[in-house]
């Protein structure tokens, strides 16, 4: 077995229940066999873990690894073009049927190696992991071919042979229509979405199922029938909801006990219970609600008082959220979702963790977890929120290896 003990450090362990970031002063954390063994005050170290090999962090504010929970950052190509246009006054909406949106990105992705996708997707991750992420989720829904869609899931796991990070996927093949499918939704998921998945499964290739429940997107109905497939499959459901509508794309996915409901500017209070009792994380997305100057703000007074856990993401794609700052996505979560300081950090490390099904794993400092850590120059956990850009990074503590950022 191996021991080491991480000391003179500030630990902020986001500790469920506790309050004040659970920040422990003068802390050690001790690490054993890439796990966390015990955290609290230097003067309260046990004795089992004096002989432990000492690393000294200098002081430094040591947090839970941050959790991006939700992004599309495999992809080909760009939409800078289209950001010009929304900012000449055309919508998302109109863009999109347009033939603008996702169905440029598709043709993009579908024109890229994999080794082209693989290298643009490790620009992005590597601006995440300089934010201090270790676990990042990253969906496919940008092939919308089963070959592509595959393609896309396996440059996605590819990541982790390339980088530091645990890497989640979900299969989001009912993201948007292809031109192919034009005016038949149905047989899209017929064809493509529904066999595509058990292919996915076969190959272990899939974490998650994910969709697009929305006006431009497709109908609760069709989410339903794909929902019913991840559940024989035995595989979790989340779903983007309540983006630009309310079409109870959340309380259609509280049914299949989904472990995210994304976005929500238009989930109705009166539906927040139900996210509640069934324990659905909700998974607030403030850079596409920036990108694409949206107004309608997710009921967040209602979900906190519901209890219902909130995890941040950056919702990082070509379109609608051109965001690789987990940090960013949490200021914007205070700045302006009016989020705490401590909701945001928390949302960005024990509720993202959550909202991955990985809330045993990681997230928070306590015995058990893994010894995945991030270690600030800072002083204070409100300065991550604060702080816009820059790098604050010191250090990453890796199942227990401490490496310089």
């Amino acid at each position: 077995m191996t021991g080491r003990v991480f000391t003179h450090c500030r630990a902020a362990t986001l500790v469920e229940g506790e309050r004040g970031y659970g920040l422990v002063e003068d802390a050690v954390v001790a690490v054993e066999d890439g796990r966390i063994a015990w955290v609290g005050p230097q003067a309260e170290l046990p004795q089992a873990y004096a002989g432990f090999e000492q690393v000294d962090l200098g002081g430094a504010l040591v947090t839970p690894a941050l959790v991006d929970c939700h992004t599309h950052l495999v992809f080909g190509g760009d939409r800078a073009r289209e950001f010009a246009l929304r900012l000449e006054g055309a919508s998302y909406e109109e863009i999109a049927r347009a033939g603008g949106g996702i169905r440029s990105t598709v043709s993009a992705t579908r024109a890229a190696s994999d080794g082209d996708l693989l290298a643009s997707a490790l620009r992005r991750v590597d601006d995440l992991i300089a934010d201090g992420v270790a676990v990042v989720e990253v969906k496919s829904g940008y092939g919308l071919s089963i070959e592509h869609e595959l393609r896309m899931l396996r440059v996605a796991r590819s990541i982790e042979a390339e980088r530091p990070v645990r890497i989640v996927t979900s299969w989001l093949a009912a993201h948007a229509l292809p031109p192919e499918y034009e005016g038949t939704a149905d047989r899209y998921i017929d064809e493509v979405v529904i066999p595509g998945l058990e292919d996915a499964a076969a190959e272990g290739l899939v974490d998650a199922v994910d969709g697009f429940c929305e006006g431009i997107g497709f109908t609760p109905d069709q989410i339903r029938r794909v929902f019913d497939t991840a559940r024989e499959l035995d595989i979790r459901v989340k779903l983007h909801a309540e983006q630009l509508s309310d079409l109870k794309g959340a309380v259609l996915a509280a049914e299949y006990d989904a472990l995210s409901v994304d976005h929500l500017e238009w989930l109705a209070p009166e539906d927040v219970p139900t996210l509640a009792e069934k324990g659905v994380v909700a998974v607030l997305l403030p850079g596409a609600f920036y990108a694409l100057r949206e107004t309608r703000l997710p009921p967040i007074d209602a979900l906190r008082e519901a209890g219902v856990a909130m995890a941040l993401a950056t919702d990082c794609n070509p379109g609608s959220s051109p965001l690789s700052s987990l940090r960013l996505a949490m200021n914007m979560g205070c700045t302006l979702f009016r989020l705490t300081a401590e909701e945001a950090l928390a949302g960005a490390t024990r509720n993202g963790a959550k909202a991955l099904g990985l809330g045993a794993e990681y997230g928070t400092i306590e015995p058990g977890k893994r010894a995945d850590l991030a270690v600030w120059d800072l002083s204070h956990p409100d300065y991550l929120s604060y702080w816009i850009g820059g790098r604050l990074l010191r250090g990453r503590i890796t199942a227990g290896t401490y490496t310089h950022a």
